[in-house]
């Protein structure tokens, strides 16, 4: 949902009637997970996708027709058929369902400023949708401080939906599910809306700044941190979220990193990088890195133990820094950098075994 709510936002201040287009069942391995996104305006403007290209014409096509009922509309998509290669396909092997609703309609109309506001302040939240029935759009949004706003219909599938939409806040994990409902099946596809990940950065260095940028456009909002204020200015960073000029391990402890929050230590000054390690290393963050070469790198771990990081939170440190990509330019070494931080991101957390591992010096 963030990475089109820009879209949206522009669109709507212009009064454009738009559609949203969004992946609600997947077989196989789609180009795009559950949840993805495509909006699209009457005058023919995009944003998002739904594969990467292979439907997305048809989908363009359907959302024309979905803006003009007001109706929405679940549409099926399988592998192409060869016996008819002009018809809308995936190539890919899978199959996906998309859910295509109208943003004019009177559910969006009454739910969308709920949504909009809850995007603005980054918080968690599970978007429950009918995609069956007389009910067809019906949309019912669950906080996990279980706060809730909106109705599928009734009490009794409200009362479902919402045990079964605050299991997926904690997985937070997207799904469908179905319930029985007087006697009749009514499936919910539960859309959870993830908190942004978060990229701390220690030390405003020459890497530093095309890091931010690359990490952007992938999504992260991005906090730098350094005390030297000569460093940490706008005119270096003009694109990063945050800039900090406190001590980076007084910083990193009010920030509380946590499961979505990833940090790269990098101003290679034992007396920011050191404090910093050690408090981020005894947080939940997912993913921790430094900055180094193989031949300091020992040293650095021993002036960690004697400040009394644990074997156990030394394990979790990806030292040093980044994949092996023969990285010498600082946009070199940040793209090594994010590739380590992304592939942390989605599961990779073995990957200082891989054969790519850095092993060039910085």
């Amino acid at each position: 949902m963030r990475e089109v709510t820009s879209a949206i936002k522009s669109w709507q201040k212009q009064g454009k009637a738009i559609a949203i287009a969004t992946i609600v069942k997947v077989e196989g391995t789609p180009l795009r997970p559950l949840g993805s996104k495509m909006v699209v305006t009457s005058d023919k403007q995009i944003a998002g996708s739904i594969t990467g290209g292979c439907i997305e014409g048809g989908i363009y096509e359907e959302a024309q027709t979905v803006i003009k009922s007001c109706q929405p509309k679940l549409l099926h998509f399988g592998l192409l058929n060869d016996e008819s290669p002009w018809e809308i396909g995936l190539s890919c092997g899978s199959s996906i369902d998309v859910f295509i609703e109208p943003l004019d309609s009177p559910v969006w109309k009454e739910i969308y400023p709920v949504l909009e506001t809850s995007l603005s302040k980054n918080q968690l939240m599970a978007i429950g949708t009918i995609l069956s029935g007389a009910k067809l759009g019906s949309k019912l949004v669950v906080w996990p401080n279980g706060d809730v706003h909106g109705s599928l219909g009734s009490q009794v599938l409200d009362k479902q939906a919402v045990e079964w939409m605050k299991q997926q806040l904690l997985v937070q994990g997207s799904s469908s599910m179905t319930f029985d409902e007087a006697g009749a099946q009514v499936e919910v596809f539960v859309d959870v809306i993830t908190t942004p990940a978060r990229l701390v950065i220690v030390g405003a260095v020459h890497i530093a700044i095309p890091l931010v940028s690359m990490a952007k456009i992938l999504g992260f909002h991005t906090i730098v941190i350094d005390p030297r204020s000569a460093f940490a200015t706008r005119e270096r960073f003009p694109h990063v979220d945050e800039l900090v000029t406190e001590w980076p391990s007084t910083a990193l402890e009010k920030l509380r990193p946590d499961e979505c929050t990833y940090i790269a230590v990098l101003s290679h000054d034992d007396k920011l990088d050191n404090p910093a390690l050690q408090v981020a290393l005894a947080s939940p963050a997912r993913y921790v890195g430094i900055l180094g070469t193989h031949k300091n790198i020992p040293k650095r771990l021993n002036e960690l133990r004697d400040l009394g990081v644990t074997e156990e939170q030394l394990s979790r440190l990806h030292a040093p820094i980044g994949l092996k990509l023969g990285a010498i330019q600082p946009e070199e070494i940040a793209l090594s950098v994010l590739a380590e931080i992304v592939a942390a991101k989605h599961g990779l957390s073995k990957i200082q075994e891989n054969p790519v591992k850095s092993t060039f010096s910085h």
